[in-house]
């Protein structure tokens, strides 16, 4: 049966809405979190713990058109350089903050474009976060590799250094998308780029893929699956485009009559989904995909699956430090954000201070709804059991919540004993239904549509 006409209804096609990477989400951060209040919650860590560091590098050798993360473009090495020496030293502030014996369960590169670093500068950036923050046993070191922007020496150092998972950029493969998103990266090189990978050792895989894009079609959504299916990443992440051009300029460069309408993108997602499946992968929350044998399939079965602000997780810690510019942090006691702005993030470290400009210290419900929206996303369910076990919460104060979320959304949820649950069919409405479980004022929040 046709579901597109109660999702309608319920407005999933009009609806704008978080895509609650973090809860509050990342507009409802205030200043009152500053550095000495970061500083406090990296001396709380646990003596002896492990933590993940996300490491961000906000530089590109050019500037995608589609991309709405904060990033700078740069012909010279000579600013990447400067850079690294920053996020050196923001590396020994924290360590002289941290307790003893700490190490690191994940650590990610991401940007920007992390493959920018030459072999020198990887070698040098690795080697300082090793002596500061060692890898744990079974650790996981992950890059974000674009592929027009890799090489042997580059592939050669990364691989020296440790890296275990690369985290490929793919967006789309039809050259006529490529060229109205400003992003040429041809099937071929992509290939060659997870040959060389495979060929250093480095075999665990994971793809973007974007849906929503303009001149998207049914017809070419399936033409790009399938040869990304040819590659076998083991996880593949399937994101909506957000076209949002009055906080990204370059989205300006899109034409905004050439993109999918709200029930086309349901479409392309529901072509991309289809064919996942198909080839043996399992859905993963509300955008992942994975192989069997995959950690976030794994994750899922027993219960481990997780939200950051890379999508879905499998990562085990309970802090997260994210250095470099506009890199945030999540403690137990709240978030954490540096200075958005290069300039002022390299101040900041400069000054022998760390770079915290804004973030949230968490208080009253909000870890309670923080767990059943990431929940709802990770596993369109959610626990009675363990949500009462975990949280200061009363059976009859869950129910109240189940009531609210079941009546905005009839027929598509069930609650039972167990707990709540969303319908197949209604899987699309997630984040809408995450959204009845979010008390701060949404109107002051950028969001992105619902599909």
């Amino acid at each position: 049966m046709d579901q597109k006409p109660q999702l309608a209804e319920l407005g999933l096609f009009d609806a704008k809405v978080p895509r609650y990477t973090s809860y509050p989400t990342a507009p409802h951060f205030g200043d009152a979190v500053d550095p000495a209040r970061f500083s406090s919650w990296v001396s709380k860590v646990a003596p002896g713990s492990s933590i993940s560091l996300y490491v961000h590098v906000p530089f590109c050798r050019r500037l995608c058109w589609f991309c709405a993360c904060r990033t700078q473009g740069t012909h010279s090495d000579a600013p990447v350089e400067a850079y690294v020496q920053v996020l050196k030293a923001e590396i020994a502030l924290l360590r002289q903050q941290l307790p003893e014996g700490v190490t690191l369960s994940r650590l990610h590169w991401g940007g920007g474009t992390p493959t920018i670093l030459s072999a020198e500068l990887i070698r040098d950036l690795a080697g300082t976060i090793a002596e500061a923050l060692p890898l744990a046993p079974r650790a996981e070191f992950s890059v974000e590799i674009d592929p027009n922007e890799i090489g042997g020496r580059r592939l050669e150092a990364l691989a020296e250094t440790g890296m275990t998972r690369a985290s490929v950029g793919v967006q789309d493969f039809d050259t006529a998308i490529q060229q109205a998103i400003g992003r040429i990266q041809s099937f071929e090189s992509t290939r060659t780029a997870i040959e060389q990978l495979r060929a250093h050792g480095i075999t665990s895989l994971s793809a973007d893929i974007l849906f929503g894009l303009p001149h998207q079609t049914p017809a070419r959504m399936t033409e790009s699956v399938q040869k990304l299916v040819s590659l076998t990443p083991g996880r593949v992440a399937v994101y909506g485009y957000a076209h949002v051009p009055w906080m990204a300029g370059r989205q300006c460069m899109i034409r905004s009559d050439a993109l999918p309408t709200p029930e086309a993108r349901l479409e392309l997602f529901e072509t991309a989904r289809r064919l996942f499946l198909w080839d043996g992968y399992r859905e993963i929350g509300i955008d992942h995909f994975a192989r069997p044998g995959d950690g976030l399939a794994a994750a899922q079965r027993t219960g481990r699956l997780r939200r950051n602000f890379q999508g879905c997780t499998d990562d085990p810690a309970e802090v997260l430090i994210g250095i470099g510019a506009s890199a945030v942090s999540r403690f137990p006691q709240g978030y954490a954000q540096n200075a958005p702005g290069t300039s002022a993030y390299i101040r900041s470290i400069r000054e022998g201070r760390f770079a915290t400009a804004r973030g949230h210290a968490f208080g009253g419900e909000d870890l309670l709804r923080a767990r059943l929206i990431e929940a709802l996303m990770c596993d369109f369910s959610i626990s009675r059991e363990e949500i009462l076990s975990r949280f200061a919460v009363t059976d009859a104060g869950l129910d109240r919540m189940f009531a609210e979320a079941e009546a905005a959304f009839p027929g598509m949820l069930s609650v039972t004993a167990k707990g709540l649950a969303i319908h197949d069919e209604a899987r699309p409405l997630t984040r809408m239904i995450a959204r009845s479980f979010d008390t701060y004022d949404l109107s002051k929040a950028t969001h992105s549509a619902a599909f």
